[in-house]
């Protein structure tokens, strides 16, 4: 017979596994497979690993870790070990993930600036709030439970809770631990899941289980009720709560939203000291905020920021400020609205409920589901402890027959060859009674012995009975709950730490605010180039500038003003003067920060403040007065003011409205006058008003003009060029050209009949 070769062999091996194979083989289409996969992952990680549970208030890995301590017996009492023990525990026998995660969870629990009640007692290097991530690794690190852990895990061997399988089958695990206090609102918690998220803020331990008891008496209780107790969050730093009372009530109404927190400083001689940041914000993130603002220079009247944090000053951030005379109280106002010393948290209340499925509550589900939660626990343990003394009395109730009957009981066992039997047919015991008298030592038989038993009885008895009373009864079964509430609180409540208070929104500062308020002197040229000089006392006419160019027009203020141009179309332009380059240089055109039409030149410079007025006028022998504010814009391609109707635009003058200021106008032809300021009138734009009448009759159109205008005060004086001579004309001397608006005015001295400009200024 011919042998087979090796290919022959796998062909009829194949053919003779397919068959069967094929028969076990289910046959699904892809997108099935696909979305039932996606599914069957994102419920474990929403009830497994993300949400915590409303029991509890625990998510599985943080339930597992402090089961696995106390298996470990690292009570409150109890010395440290490792962290890798416990982790290495928690990983091997209940939650078979990576050990940096659960590791993480762990020192999450310890960390008394993420926790408000935290779960674990650590030594060694936990983080700190500048950087919670900063931790020795396992290996270093020692740790136990806290004392609040109590409050978890003292009612877990009394029947009050479900025991699982774990991963691997070999052990048992609690489903829930049945907790005293109503941890999911105590500690909070955060954590994302596949289409959902949750973010719990912690709360004052004190407040929760005023609500609960209130919630026990009365069912019916309201919102408004319970936020008669529960004020608001309680976070572990010291920071202020600033949200209205009105804010907080309607995020326990809604289940979400979020809470603004404002840090806590205070003046120390010329210096702030922050000594409070909001929760999870860390003084060196801090730090590093302010420092990108000082080197913006966005903070100049800020000089030095430093950390003088200590073990003594947990949190102690200094900000020196430039010099006394800073508002501290706008500066820290501007620091709260720019940096994270004013922060919010979102809160949304997703959590399991007691039905297994995530939901939103809002805060009275959350209570009543606690405390329903809570209601079936002690009612299983008390359950538990009747089953107990039952057992107990049973046993009691046989060993005292035995006191009864000692001689002849004695007799029995000692003669009778099976006397268990024989026991419990004379003297109708069961089983586990009888197991019980049997296990009696001879030195129990005493008289002393039989008293104590019966006062043992007596005890139990009463017990048992009140126990059953307490059953039966729903409102002795909310007052031992009430009880028990009141006690933890004692013993593990403390004061509030976030206090809260009423703030008003923080407002930064403006652009001009943030600028260092310095001299300078802003100059345009006929081409359009603009410069600032840091001073008030040089001559801009004395500059020089490019080849075919020349001095136009000037204008002195701060570096922290508003500075406008404008141009030949009376559309005015925003610039920063702090940002002009130096006037040792010949200025950069302003039009390359600028969009003017096409055609457009520049006529002259305004800066001051919202409320400086300025004179704009055309040399049609129109003009108004208008302020900065009006005037001022952000758009890069202007805003109209002046309507210019074919003219063109007059340098404008800086104006002010006292009794004997007077507003001089001249035309080309020599005509001056002078009329008082109150009566011309002050717009936000337009063509204006007639300053003074341009005569249409002697001259043709466009031959007269108006040359300048001018505001001339008590103390002033009116320079009038004409070529190479000028003449100088005080307040005084002005009162002779003095009439009504709008009038011819009165012709100037000989040699002055053709003016080039007109200037005024303090007398010389």
């Amino acid at each position: 017979m011919p042998r087979k070769s090796s290919k022959t062999k796998k062909a009829d091996t194949a053919k003779a596994i397919l068959p069967t194979v094929g028969a076990r083989l289910e046959t699904v289409p892809l997108s099935r497979f696909t979305e039932k996969a996606y599914l069957n992952y994102s419920m474990y990680v929403v009830l497994d690993r993300a949400l915590p549970s409303l029991s509890d208030g625990l998510k599985p890995v943080q339930r597992r870790i402090i089961y696995a301590m106390s298996e470990l017996n690292l009570s409150a009492k109890a010395k440290p070990k490792k962290s890798a023990r416990t982790i290495g525990d928690v990983i091997g026998k209940f939650h078979p993930h990576g050990e940096t995660a659960c590791y993480e969870a762990m020192v999450l629990m310890a960390q008394s600036f993420s926790f408000r009640y935290p779960l674990i007692d650590g030594q060694g290097n936990w983080g700190s709030q500048d950087d919670p991530k900063s931790f020795a690794a396992m290996r270093y690190t020692e740790a136990r439970l806290s004392r609040f852990c109590d409050a978890l895990l003292s009612e877990l061997d009394q029947g009050t809770v479900d025991w699982i399988a774990n991963f691997d089958g070999t052990l048992q695990e609690p489903r829930f631990l049945p907790a005293r206090l109503p941890t999911a609102l105590l500690n909070g918690a955060s954590g994302i899941a596949v289409g959902m998220a949750t973010d719990m803020v912690p709360h004052n331990l004190r407040e929760v289980v005023s609500a609960c008891v209130r919630l026990l008496e009365n069912p019916r209780t309201g919102l408004s009720g319970l936020c008669s107790h529960i004020k608001g969050p309680d976070f572990p730093t010291e920071a202020e709560i600033i949200t209205t009372a009105d804010e907080i009530r309607d995020i326990y109404a809604t289940g979400s939203g979020s809470i603004r927190q404002r840090a806590i400083w205070e003046r120390e001689d010329d210096k702030i000291v922050i000594t409070a940041l909001p929760y999870q914000v860390s003084g060196e993130r801090i730090i590093e905020q302010l420092a990108a603002q000082m080197t913006a220079k966005k903070l100049s009247m800020v000089i030095d920021v430093r950390d003088e944090s200590d073990h003594t000053n947990p949190t102690r951030l200094v900000v020196e400020p430039r010099s006394s005379r800073v508002d501290f109280s706008a500066l820290m106002d501007h620091l709260f609205a720019t940096t994270h010393l004013e922060h919010s948290h979102r809160v949304n209340m997703n959590i399991i409920g007691l039905d297994g499925r995530p939901k939103l509550h809002n805060l009275k589900e959350m209570l009543v589901g606690w405390l329903e939660f809570r209601q079936v626990t002690v009612r299983k343990r008390l359950k538990f402890r009747q089953d107990q003394l039952q057992s107990r009395l049973h046993i009691l109730d046989g060993l005292l027959k035995v006191f009864a009957n000692l001689e002849n009981v004695i007799k029995v066992i000692r003669k009778e060859e099976n006397p268990r039997g024989a026991l419990m047919k004379k003297y109708r015991l069961t089983k586990a009674q009888t197991n019980a008298i049997l296990e009696l030592k001879l030195r129990q038989l005493g008289k002393l012995e039989e008293q104590q038993l019966k006062d043992e009885r007596k005890t139990l008895s009463g017990e048992l009975l009140q126990l059953n009373k307490t059953l039966k009864s729903q409102q002795l079964l909310k007052g031992l709950i009430r009880d028990e509430l009141i006690a933890d609180a004692e013993e593990f409540g403390d004061n509030r730490r976030s206090p809260i208070v009423e703030r008003a929104p923080a407002k930064a500062f403006s652009e001009s605010d943030l600028v260092s308020s310095e001299p300078v002197t802003v100059v345009l040229s006929q081409m359009g180039w603009i410069r600032g000089a840091r001073s008030h006392d040089i001559d801009p006419k004395k500059l020089s500038y490019r080849s075919g160019d020349g001095y136009l027009h000037d204008a002195i203020g701060r570096t922290n003003d508003i500075l406008l141009c404008i141009d030949s179309g009376g559309r005015t332009y925003g610039v920063a003067a702090h940002t002009l380059p130096s006037a040792r240089s010949q200025g950069e055109p302003i039009s390359r920060q600028l969009k003017p039409p096409a055609g457009a030149a520049f006529c002259g410079v305004m800066i001051g403040r919202e409320d400086a007025l300025y004179l704009l006028a055309t040399d049609s022998g129109y003009g108004f007065i208008t302020s900065i504010g009006d005037m001022s814009t952000r758009n890069k391609s202007g805003k109209a003011i002046l309507k210019v109707s074919g003219a063109n635009v007059i340098p404008p003058v800086r104006a002010k409205l006292d009794k004997d200021v007077l507003v001089v106008s001249v035309t080309s032809t020599g005509r001056l006058l002078a009329f008082h300021v109150s009566e011309l009138p002050q717009m936000t734009r337009g063509k204006g008003v007639k300053l003074l009448n341009i005569s249409s009759k002697k001259y043709t159109a466009g031959e007269e003009k108006l040359v300048g205008v001018a505001i001339v005060g008590k103390n002033d004086e009116l320079r009038i060029y004409a070529g190479r001579q000028h003449m100088r004309l005080s307040a005084l001397d002005c009162s002779h050209y003095v009439g009504s608006r709008a009038q011819r005015g009165k012709a100037l001295p000989r040699g002055y009949k053709k003016p080039d400009r007109i200037e005024s200024g303090p007398r010389k």
